[in-house]
């Protein structure tokens, strides 16, 4: 049987860099997973040029149980420090927009600089290598792989969530966690596109490809950037962000026109140009596309006229259209699901885990990193930062 200081469990951005730091103090360190590659979300992530962190980030770009538990560990390991290991590697990034970093080049430069370093720091890595049985000894712990048992002083559990299982997603992380008597918190699809329900969908599938910038807001909660109507909904990074905080049965509020007053707008059109169809109007402030439904919609109203102009229409109709610019108002019917969720909301609860060395407090030697903590950022390289600072937080201790 063979013995390591450290077994990490899971090759993704958390389970390399922990055991990259776990390996600098001098630690024997074995890092498992069952994928064929390690890395496999890094891979994919920024369209292939990995969005690795964001210059901005903070306790509040965050959702927890309790908000304030990864404020230790990004406060100990900050964006400018992985930023200063990508410029050691010679990687070339940029700043894309609101703080988000990605390579010039592709992801797979941030999965060599990883292996890399685990490399120089005497890292063991297998793949295509799973977890069959974790069981506790008087010295550590025992874990039954398919390649035969392991022994080891800590075990990091850095597996991930659910999200995107056709990658390998698994509650793997979560079981280990029951068993050792931790708390999850309800996990839910987070990051992902909304659906409709069959008649709105219908009603809005022409509108299917067409993108524009937004403000989407549930509740007290705000992010404007691009929205996509889909085929079968809503996609786009506002609507990834603000699906984190919808809950099924809320509504959701969309100004289409940031900044602009749409009922100004179309009061001044009434005066200036009144001869003017209303989608014609509606299309100086929204793609052609999403105009043209709205005025269709109007014109169906029972006091409104069939084709009219602008000049024909009420105060009270415009109104109604200015209203569906600024503050048009639905329900998602749900999500896509796990499938196409950029990451898993809820998680281990952190009130089980230190929040210094992300360690179990009631389980010496097991820790928990990355997305398989109740700790989920937004959209835009807080995942990744989260990641990086975590695993780096418990590969100090472990």
């Amino acid at each position: 049987m063979e013995n390591f200081d450290v077994l990490v469990i899971g090759a993704g951005a958390a389970g390399m860099m922990c055991a990259i730091e776990a390996g600098k103090r001098g630690r024997s360190v074995l890092v498992v997973d069952h994928a064929k590659a390690p890395g496999e979300k890094i891979r994919i992530s920024g369209g292939g040029r990995c969005n690795f962190t964001n210059t901005g980030a903070s306790i509040h770009n965050f959702l927890s149980a309790n908000p304030k538990f990864a404020l230790s560990a990004l406060r100990r390991y900050r964006p400018r420090d992985f930023i200063a290991l990508v410029e050691r590697h010679g990687i070339a990034y940029h700043e894309k927009t609101l703080g988000q970093l990605f390579c010039d080049g592709s992801a797979k430069q941030i999965i060599d600089m990883l292996l890399t370093e685990m490399k120089a720091a005497g890292v063991k890595l297998r793949l295509e290598t799973s977890v069959q049985d974790v069981a506790k000894t008087e010295t550590g712990f025992e874990v039954e792989l398919s390649s035969g048992k392991v022994r080891c002083a800590s075990l990091v559990v850095a597996s991930g969530g659910k999200s995107i299982p056709k990658m390998g997603a698994t509650g793997l992380g979560y079981d280990i966690a029951r068993q050792f008597g931790l708390n999850i918190v309800e996990t839910r699809p987070a990051l992902v596109p909304l659906t409709f329900e069959a008649g709105m969908l219908a009603r809005l599938t022409p509108l299917s490809g067409v993108a524009l910038d937004a403000v989407v807001a549930h509740g007290k909660t705000r992010f404007r950037e691009g929205m996509l109507f889909t085929h079968r909904g809503l996609s786009g990074p506002s609507i990834l962000q603000i699906s984190s905080y919808w809950r099924e049965g809320d509504e959701i509020r969309v100004d289409m026109a940031p900044g602009v007053d749409a009922l100004a707008a179309l009061k001044a059109a009434r005066t200036a140009t009144p001869r003017q169809a209303v989608a014609t109007v509606l299309s100086t402030l929204l793609p052609k596309r999403v105009a043209q439904l709205i005025a269709d919609d109007e014109e169906g109203a029972p006091e409104s006229k069939r084709g009219g102009n602008i000049a024909d229409c009420s105060d009270k109709v415009l109104g109604r259209l200015a209203a569906a610019v600024n503050a048009w108002t639905f329900k998602p019917v749900g999500s896509e699901g796990y499938r196409t969720a950029e990451v898993t909301l809820g998680g281990v609860d952190t009130d089980a885990l230190d929040s210094r060395t992300l360690e179990a407090k009631a389980v010496p030697g097991l820790y928990f990193i990355g997305e398989v903590v109740d700790v989920t950022g937004w959209l835009g390289g807080y995942n990744f930062q989260w990641a990086w600072a975590s695993g780096w937080s418990a590969g100090q201790a472990a």
